[in-house]
């Protein structure tokens, strides 16, 4: 089965987005990954707001805390080829979201998910920046 998240593993590109297969919508311009331990454990306990368009990917992982954080996130949930398993919105502090079946999770500012039209079913991909020349963040290829 391929992984959704192979071209941030190969690490080829300085930066990369998600974009929904679906709505061809781009979820996410800045991507911060999570996949050590260490990394994992951290995730954004230390952050005082995550910004617009930035998320953070968290793998393997089928289970997140807000247990110490100081603002809510969207929390979407994603199986090894990128389909969306379930989107728990406005995780508040001090709760807990859980997906059995999940091999990532991608946390965002909260309501990200839905200005995305990020749903259960969607197919998410990461894609290097590179791959676009010329695009920049503010240019209409992430309208």
């Amino acid at each position: 089965m391929p992984n959704f998240l192979a071209p941030l593993l190969d690490g080829s590109a300085s930066r990369y987005l998600l974009r929904n297969d679906r709505t061809n919508g781009v979820v996410a311009t800045r991507l911060d990954a999570a996949f050590d331990s260490r990394r994992r454990r951290r995730g954004l306990l230390d952050r005082t707001h995550l910004d617009p368009g930035a998320a953070m990917i968290l793998a393997p992982c089928a289970a997140v805390h807000t247990f110490f954080m100081r603002f809510a996130i969207d929390v979407v949930f994603v199986r090894r080829n990128g389909t969306v398993e379930k989107v728990v919105a406005n995780v508040k502090p001090w709760r807990i979201a859980v997906a059995p079946r999940a091999f990532a999770v991608i946390e965002m500012s909260s309501g990200a998910a839905a200005d995305s039209g990020t749903m259960r079913g969607d197919r998410l991909r990461v894609e290097s920046l590179e791959s676009h020349p010329g695009e920049t963040p503010h240019s209409p290829f992430y309208s």
